[in-house]
C-alpha cells in the first residue's frame, strides 16, 4: 500500500509540475494583413525564430486580404482565449481599435508592427514618411530638371502607411504635400492621376492602364510597394512606354530588389520586417516577466536601394539590397 501511495503521489507531483510549466508559458499572438505577401511571410519567420529562442509560444493568423479588419478582430479574440497576453498586429484599418481597447482593459498588451493605429501600446515600424522622402529625392534627381508628370499607385484611402509613403514621396520631391501625421493624400498639380492598388500587382497594372488613358505623358510613377510597381511596369511595357518613366517604390523584398537590378524599378526604400517582429516578440516576453508594457515608437530602419547611383542622393547598390532582402532570392 505504501509503494502504491508513493507512486500515486509522485505521479500527482509530476502532473502538477507539468501543469505549472504549461500555465507559465508565454503565449504571443502575431496577426498580419495577409499570409501571401513575402513581407508578412518574413515577419512571421522573424517572430517564430525569436519566440523559439526565448522559449515562448507563438500563435499566428492573417486577414484574407489587405483591409480585412473583421478577420483581424476575430483572430485577436481567439488568441486571447488561447492565452495570449501580447498581440502583435499589422493593422488593416481603424475598425480594430475598439477591440484593441477592450483587450487592453483585460491586461493584454497590443503592439503595432509596420502599421500604426491609435491606442497601440507601442509601435515597431519603418519610418514610412522617411521611406517616401528618400524615393522622392531620388526621383527628382533622376528627372534632372524635367517637369514631373506623376501617377501614384496608392494603397487605399485613409490608411496611415499609404498616406505617409505618398506624402513623404511628394515632400522629398519638393512638391506641395502633407505632414507625416496626416492620413489624407496630397495632390499637387504635378500629380495627374491617383489609383488605389491595395498593394496588388494586378490592381497596380489596371490602375496604371487607367492612368495612361487619362494622361499618356506620365513620366513618374510612385507605387505603394513593389508588387504594385511590377504591375505598373507591365502596363507601361504593353504601351511601349517603359523606358520613358521612372518607377519608384517601397519594401525591399528580394523580388523587388531583383526588379531594381533589371531596371523595372529605378529605386526602392528597403524596410526590415524580420527586425520588427523580433523586437515585438522580445517585448512580449518582457511583459510576461515584469508586467510593464512597451511604449512609444521604435524606428526599425530604412535604406534607399537604387539601380543607378545619382550624385547628391545617398543610396546603396543592388548587391547590398540583395544581401538584406527578404523573400525568395
Amino acid at each position: 500500500m505504501k509503494k502504491s501511495t508513493l507512486t500515486l503521489t509522485a505521479l500527482a507531483l509530476a502532473a502538477s509540475a507539468a501543469t505549472s510549466v504549461f500555465a507559465a508559458e508565454t503565449v504571443i499572438g502575431l496577426i498580419t494583413k495577409t499570409d501571401s505577401n513575402p513581407f508578412f511571410v518574413k515577419m512571421k519567420e522573424g517572430a517564430e525564430a525569436e519566440a523559439k529562442k526565448a522559449g515562448a509560444k507563438l500563435i499566428s493568423a492573417a486577414g484574407k486580404q489587405d483591409g480585412d479588419t473583421a478577420g483581424q478582430i476575430t483572430a485577436m479574440e481567439n488568441m486571447v482565449a488561447a492565452g495570449a497576453k501580447t498581440i502583435l498586429i499589422t493593422s488593416s484599418g481603424d475598425a480594430i481599435i475598439p477591440t484593441v481597447k477592450k483587450l487592453q482593459a483585460q491586461g493584454v498588451q497590443v503592439i503595432a508592427l509596420d502599421s500604426p493605429f491609435e491606442g497601440a501600446d507601442a509601435l515597431f515600424a519603418t519610418d514610412n514618411y522617411k521611406a517616401g522622402v528618400y524615393i522622392g529625392q531620388y526621383t527628382k534627381a533622376a528627372l534632372n530638371g524635367k517637369k514631373p508628370v506623376i501617377a501614384t499607385l496608392d494603397l487605399f484611402p485613409g490608411h496611415p502607411v499609404g498616406a505617409q509613403r505618398h506624402n513623404g514621396f511628394l515632400q522629398g520631391y519638393g512638391l506641395k504635400s502633407l505632414d507625416a501625421k496626416s492620413n489624407e493624400l496630397a495632390k499637387p498639380e504635378e500629380v495627374v492621376c491617383m489609383a488605389d492598388s491595395f498593394g496588388d500587382a494586378a490592381k497596380g497594372q489596371t490602375g496604371m492602364e487607367n492612368c495612361l488613358q487619362k494622361n499618356p505623358a506620365i513620366n513618374v510613377v510612385y507605387t505603394i510597394n513593389e508588387p504594385a510597381a511590377a504591375g505598373a511596369y507591365k502596363a507601361l511595357k504593353a504601351a511601349g512606354k517603359e523606358k520613358d518613366v521612372v518607377i519608384v517604390s517601397v519594401d525591399g523584398g528580394c523580388a523587388g530588389i531583383k526588379d531594381v537590378g533589371a531596371g523595372v524599378i529605378a529605386a526602392t526604400s528597403q524596410q526590415y520586417p524580420l527586425k520588427m517582429a523580433a523586437m515585438g516578440v522580445a517585448a512580449g516576453v518582457q511583459y510576461a516577466k515584469d508586467g510593464k508594457r512597451s511604449k512609444g515608437y521604435t524606428d526599425t530602419g530604412v535604406t534607399l536601394i537604387a539601380g543607378k547611383a545619382i550624385k547628391g542622393v545617398d543610396s546603396k547598390d543592388v548587391k547590398t539590397g540583395t544581401d538584406l532582402c527578404w523573400g525568395n532570392k
